[in-house]
């Protein structure tokens, strides 16, 4: 077995107890990525230099006898969204293509004083906007279990970075399912945490008020043990959550006796696709006979959840994006007469179709005339929304959904129709619009061979509920051990 098949969990065991040096597993992810990347397109930019450096300085703490951290010389990518400190972060766009930070993101910060080595910058839709990742300026990431169908998005590229073992361990920015939803493509685990556990200080912003980092990882132990690297409260970013630390490994327990499993009949007929539903049923057959009770639930404001999200998210991103104007942020259009044209070529040059279709859906609905139609009747769904959840939550512990309605399906499946592409996203987004903590986790295969997974949602700020029940199904199951061939197919 090569270095870069082991979990994030074994290889920091195996560094610490110095069977292996970093080097030698830096090495091997590199080659690794040599190999692959050609083949998957999953990196925007490798950090190679930095990188050895970087597992220099450690090996010599190492071999002091110093503590280098829980993460100590293990590889790990980060989406281009979350800013790096001397590292080009290009949320994939024209618009941001020379931009270098001059600071880290707080999970960056916290990332590095756990030991980790940033290996490279994962490839995305632009500006996170996308289900897909064939929203880049730059290049579209393949799935690695099928190179000609797409891996998710918008965190696609981290994603496939985890599952075709480029990386241990990966972060990515969930605003409406871009990380579980790439994470049910690509057979790895995909967390998003409860809005506010994650600091989103140097993540660059899509819609605000939905927007969380998370992890991929390749199976829920290292999940946990990112969470617990990466969470906290931060004074740089107002939305973070003032909450006591907590020790989410220990979670890590093969059990579901007296779980109560909420199964939302009612919202679980949206499109889904046979295969989906024969996993899903298969899903809740595993938790039962782990002791689980199964408790039928109703969310009957869920179908409501993607018209509610694709005008709130809007709403923010036209906000959010109107800086970028080729005089204060971002690329500027090299010919132009007067500020006018100065605006309208720059923005038009910079930013791609899907970038311009929510910026201009945005406007239209924060716009005179309009704003009490949609955005304020969105945000008082929301709230019906949030109240759902809550009630649902006092007949059940956790929620189970699938994580997508059909496995990934072949690029330009849905380039004619953008509504066709955000329906992908209709099992994720309620989660984010009542700012909760989901999980996806691997669940099975359809009959394309194609990955699907299993999603679990738990009242905010209770992810060791979330964890639990997780890790319970993934050791009842054995999809997490299955790898991708990295090969086209049909």
């Amino acid at each position: 077995m090569s270095l870069y098949d082991l979990t994030l969990t074994e290889v920091a065991s195996k560094i610490k107890n110095k069977e292996v040096t970093i080097k030698e597993v830096l090495d091997d992810i590199y080659s690794r990525i040599e190999d692959i990347e050609p083949k998957v397109d999953a990196y925007i930019t490798l950090t190679k230099d930095l990188a050895y450096r970087r597992a220099e300085e450690l090996q010599k703490r190492l071999n002091n006898g110093e503590d280098i951290g829980v993460l100590g010389g293990v590889p790990i990518a980060i989406k281009d969204n979350i800013c790096t400190n001397g590292v080009k972060t290009t949320c994939a766009s024209r618009m941001l293509e020379n931009f270098t930070p001059i600071y880290d993101a707080t999970v960056v910060k916290k990332l590095e004083e756990a030991g980790a080595i940033i290996v490279g910058k994962t490839n995305m839709d632009e500006f996170a906007m996308g289900s897909s990742t064939e929203t880049s300026y730059f290049k579209k990431t393949r799935n690695p279990w099928n190179l000609n169908r797409v891996p998710g998005g918008s965190s696609g590229g981290s994603a496939a970075a985890v599952s075709s073992d480029m990386a241990f361990a990966a972060l990515g920015s969930d605003t409406g399912g871009s990380i579980r939803q790439p994470a049910s493509y690509c057979s790895v685990v995909g967390l998003k945490p409860t809005y506010g556990l994650i600091s989103r200080f140097g993540l660059i912003a899509f819609a605000s008020s939905l927007d969380q980092i998370g992890p991929f990882t390749k199976n829920v132990e290292d999940a946990a043990v990112m969470l617990n690297v990466i969470s906290g409260h931060d004074a740089l970013d107002t939305t973070s959550a003032n909450i006591e630390k907590i020790d989410y490994t220990k979670s890590l327990v093969n059990d579901v006796k007296g779980k109560i499993i909420g199964i939302p009949t009612d919202f679980i007929t949206e499109g889904i696709s046979k295969d989906v539903k024969q996993a899903y049923d298969s899903a809740i057959d595993t938790l039962k006979s782990a002791g689980a009770k199964i408790e039928e639930i109703k969310l009957e404001y869920a179908k409501y959840s993607l018209a509610t999200y694709y005008i709130i998210a809007t709403a923010e991103a036209s906000s959010n994006l109107g800086r970028y104007d080729g005089i204060r942020y971002g690329y500027r259009a090299k010919d132009f007469n007067d500020l006018d044209e100065l605006y309208v070529k720059s923005r038009t040059e910079g930013f791609g179709d899907e970038v311009k279709r929510r910026i201009m859906l945005g406007t239209y609905v924060l716009s005179s005339g309009y704003y009490d139609a949609y955005y304020k009747r969105a945000q008082q769904v929301r709230t019906l929304i949030v109240e759902n959840f809550k009630k649902a939550f006092e007949k059940c512990d956790v929620i189970m959904i699938p994580t997508a309605p059909n496995t990934s399906f072949k690029f330009g499946a849905h380039n004619a129709s953008p509504l066709e592409m955000y329906l992908e996203d209709i099992y994720t987004v309620p989660v984010n619009i009542a700012g909760l903590p989901g999980i996806s986790v691997p669940g099975g295969f359809g009959e394309n061979g194609m990955p699907i997974g299993i999603q679990f949602i738990s009242k905010a700020f209770d992810e060791q509920n979330l964890l639990q029940v997780a890790y319970t199904f993934e050791k009842n199951t054995s999809y997490v051990d299955k790898k991708p061939t990295i090969e086209e197919g049909e």
